[in-house]
């Protein structure tokens, strides 16, 4: 879906990675929520708590998630799942635009 209609955005960033890394929090009437961000060239290490469906808006980057060797790659207009209560490794190789779905 290309946008979000009756929504609560946090005003507040989440800003990760002394800045590279940031993203809004969008809340939905369900109760589910949704960030967007945006990711600068890097490499990032990130945990889960819920189930998270991320969404490559913009860019391209390369994932391997924990419990993996192998680093696969995602650009604009694909999206990768990341277990609950895990984590992934990723290296941006170039400046992405994402929206990051949880899963409760």
């Amino acid at each position: 879906m290309p946008e979000f209609n009756d929504v609560t955005v946090v005003k507040a960033a989440n800003i990760y990675c002394d800045g590279k890394v940031n993203s809004r929090t969008v809340k939905f009437a369900d109760g589910t929520k949704k960030t967007l961000g945006i990711m600068m060239p890097g490499d990032y290490s990130f945990n889960t708590d819920a189930k998270e469906i991320m969404e490559i808006l913009a860019g391209s980057m390369e994932i391997k998630i924990a419990g993996s060797d192998t680093w696969k790659t995602y650009a604009a207009g694909s999206s990768f799942e990341v277990p609950a209560n895990s984590s992934f490794d990723l290296n941006v190789t170039q400046v992405s635009d994402y929206c990051c779905s949880y899963i409760d």
